[in-house]
């Protein structure tokens, strides 16, 4: 499968100085927009868009939905990228998608070695970790390393699967279902999922985690 990678840019918060990418990047939208090739509001609103009005929270929904709804759990498993799109979820980057599902005996864990492929109208933008050399190459060589790294112990028993984001295919991760959350709403269950839960390196919240997250 070629790994013809679409080398998009997102807006991340950083503590360190920009990398050479980030501001030839810069220097490419200021050189643009100076030359009136480009809107500035354009340029902000498509940040917006994928910061705010589509990201993690579509992908909870997706999850949610799975998790409440059997026939749409299959449709999910069989075709993601049709039956995401029953729900408005579309967009670039989000054209060709596999739904892969934890189970007590299995744990997926998405990566992109080469690039940052990611399934942007679902879950937004990818996280600087994402998209740096350490996580790309440990997820592969050590991953149950970096998921000890995320928090997230797994038994020995339990098979981990890595899955490698290309331009043709990316990868969302349905993850298990909490427990106690059997009489829970659609949107009650979509705040137990994380962005981290559908990429892998962490498991859904469970409702003790969520209360505590919300009273603090």
């Amino acid at each position: 499968m070629s790994h013809d990678h679409d080398h998009s840019h997102g807006h991340d918060d950083h503590t360190h100085p920009p990398s050479e990418t980030e501001l030839r990047v810069k220097a490419l939208e200021s050189l643009l927009v100076e030359k009136g090739l480009v809107d500035p509001g354009a340029l902000d609103e498509i940040v917006q868009t994928y910061e705010h009005r589509v990201g993690p929270r579509n992908g909870a929904q997706v999850v949610a939905k799975a998790w409440s709804d059997p026939g749409f759990r299959l449709r999910l498993l069989e075709d993601a990228g049709e039956a995401t799109a029953t729900l408005g979820f579309t967009g670039r980057q989000g054209e060709h998608i596999t739904a892969v599902e934890n189970t007590p005996e299995v744990h997926n864990l998405v990566v992109c070695t080469l690039c940052s492929c990611y399934p942007w109208p679902l879950l937004g933008l990818p996280p600087a970790w994402y998209k740096s050399a350490p996580y790309r190459a440990r997820a592969v060589r050590d991953p149950r390393g970096v998921l000890r790294e995320f928090g997230t112990e797994l038994p020995e028993e339990v098979e981990i699967r890595v899955w490698d984001s290309t331009a043709e295919m990316r990868y969302l991760v349905v993850p298990e279902r909490p427990a106690g959350t059997e009489d829970w709403s659609e949107d009650e269950l979509a705040k137990l999922v994380t962005r981290n839960s559908m990429i892998g390196v962490e498991t859904a919240l469970t409702p003790a985690q969520l209360r505590a997250r919300e009273e603090s």
